[in-house]
């Protein structure tokens, strides 16, 4: 049979035996694994053309001597020939990673709250009124109904001067900004100023797109444009709806001097719309493409309002660059998933898409407020940013404690949770923590920041560090929320 790979010579004789020493070399070297169900010997004796007798008295032999199990209505089984011995087990329980009972890590958001009647509903639809050629080869840049509906959208919601042609449907904002940066660096590597602090993932991606990061740091009202000025950028990437990880939104008079830096030095700002769909206690803040959108190019998808799996993005750019983007799609992957694509215009038309932001508002603001009290009850001494929108918060811990130390002491509370130490490029800056809260219902993180407080008593032994990002001269030394 060629899936058990055996190798039978019928000239040499002894049919059975060899049967039998395949399947038992195959056993000792792990090729066929304990457990593994074998074909029924009827079935494997017809893929060999042999009597079904040959294989029978093979299988009887083998469960003979222990490599194989037979029971009546299990049929014949690898049997399990390497029991893993207490002592086994002990040095394999100790080398597993911590069971985390409470995950505040950052990135992902309540993947149980993806609306599958919706989708399901909207794919229904697709299926039944998507003609066949539809599901060729299309517009690498998009179905048209879906650059339609999400430029409407976008001008609805972001506020944002963006038409259908001028929008290419991506696979996740990482995509966009990679083809961005890649149309941009066609004469080379470009000197891209990014956020310091920044993601450390996004990072590696803007590197490998050829860009060379130039750090510009972040203070109270977003990236200091005075600082950006001082650098050879021409390109710049921000996050100004909800700045990561600090998650401070980008002043009205910094949006007003980034884009006046870009208009004077024929730059070009990359906007990725991080964390936008969810503000909580404060006035929708616009999208800076709106701005100026001729040096704007505008990032976004449906990562955090559906789920990241789905990879659907999208990126708005002045047409030079959008065309550009476009033509890079049609000589890499031909663009993304023409049905999703389709149930996704169905899902924003039908309102459907609306209604989900707003349950997930609802839900993650009531895990937010749960956060916020936890952390004044349990970790006063910290101050706390971020608040008024996304899914997760900026904790600055109190002088003298150890990020790294509070992480690891955490994880072995059962507490996963991320420092900012590692999202730093400059500089230094006052230890601190990430929390995400989207995947918690609230009363699991209440225990999750007692837990937390717990591991925070012992690791406090460093000196205080002086911050280096100009974000400390907002930042209040007594227990606050912002």
């Amino acid at each position: 049979m060629s899936d058990l790979q055996l190798r039978i010579d019928r000239r040499a004789g002894g049919l059975a035996a060899q049967v039998a020493a395949e399947l038992r070399s195959a056993i000792r070297s792990g090729r066929l694994a304990g457990g593994v169900r074998l074909p029924a010997s009827r079935e494997l004796a017809r893929d060999l053309g042999m009597s079904r007798g040959v294989v029978v008295e093979a299988y009887e032999q083998l469960v003979a001597e222990g490599f194989l199990v037979s029971r009546q209505g299990s049929g014949t089984r690898v049997a399990d020939l390497q029991p893993a011995s207490a002592a086994a087990a002990a040095l394999s329980e100790a080398m597993a990673p911590l069971r985390v009972a409470y995950d505040l890590r950052v990135g992902t958001p309540d993947l149980t709250a993806f609306p599958r009647r919706a989708w399901l509903a909207a794919m229904r639809q697709v299926m039944k009124e998507v003609p066949h050629q539809a599901l060729g080869y299309g517009d690498p840049g998009g179905v048209p109904e879906l650059r339609a509906e999400l430029a409407a959208y976008l001008r609805r919601v972001r506020a944002a001067d963006v038409v259908a042609d001028r929008l290419v449907v991506t696979n996740g904002v990482a995509q966009g900004l990679h083809l961005a940066i890649r149309a941009l660096a066609q004469a080379g590597p470009i000197p891209l100023a990014v956020e310091d602090p920044h993601s450390v993932r996004t990072l590696a991606l803007l590197e490998a797109a050829g860009a060379v990061r130039v750090p510009v740091p972040v203070d109270g009202e977003g990236i200091v444009v005075d600082e950006l000025r001082r650098t050879p950028a021409r390109a710049v990437m921000v996050t100004p709806a909800h700045q990561y990880p600090t998650g401070v939104v980008l002043s009205p008079r910094r949006r007003a001097e980034l884009v006046a830096w870009a208009a004077e030095v024929d730059g070009m700002v990359l906007e990725d719309d991080y964390d936008a769909e969810f503000r909580y206690d404060r006035d929708p803040v616009g999208c800076l493409q709106a701005l100026r959108p001729q040096r704007v190019v505008l990032l976004g998808s449906v990562s955090k309002a559906l789920a990241p799996g789905l990879r659907l993005g999208w990126l708005v750019a002045p047409p030079p660059l959008a065309q550009a983007v476009r033509a890079a799609r049609a000589t890499s992957d031909l663009g993304s998933p023409v049905i999703d694509q389709y149930a996704l215009a169905q899902l924003i038309a039908s309102g459907a898409y609306d209604r989900q932001l707003r349950q997930l508002r609802r839900r993650y603001r009531a895990r937010r407020d749960a956060l916020t009290g936890a952390l004044a009850r349990w970790l006063p001494g910290a101050v706390v940013h971020g608040v008024s929108a996304g899914i997760q918060l900026y904790v600055e811990l109190p002088a003298g404690h150890d990020e790294a130390a509070i992480i690891e002491a955490a994880a072995e509370h059962g507490v996963a949770v991320e420092g900012v130490a590692p999202l730093r490029i400059a500089g230094e800056g006052p230890p601190a923590l990430m929390l995400g809260f989207a995947r918690l219902p609230e009363h699991r993180i209440a225990e999750a920041i007692r837990l937390l407080a717990e591991a925070t008593r012992g690791p406090r032994h460093l000196p205080a560090r002086r911050s280096t990002t100009g974000a400390k001269a907002s930042m209040s030394p007594s227990a606050t929320t912002r």
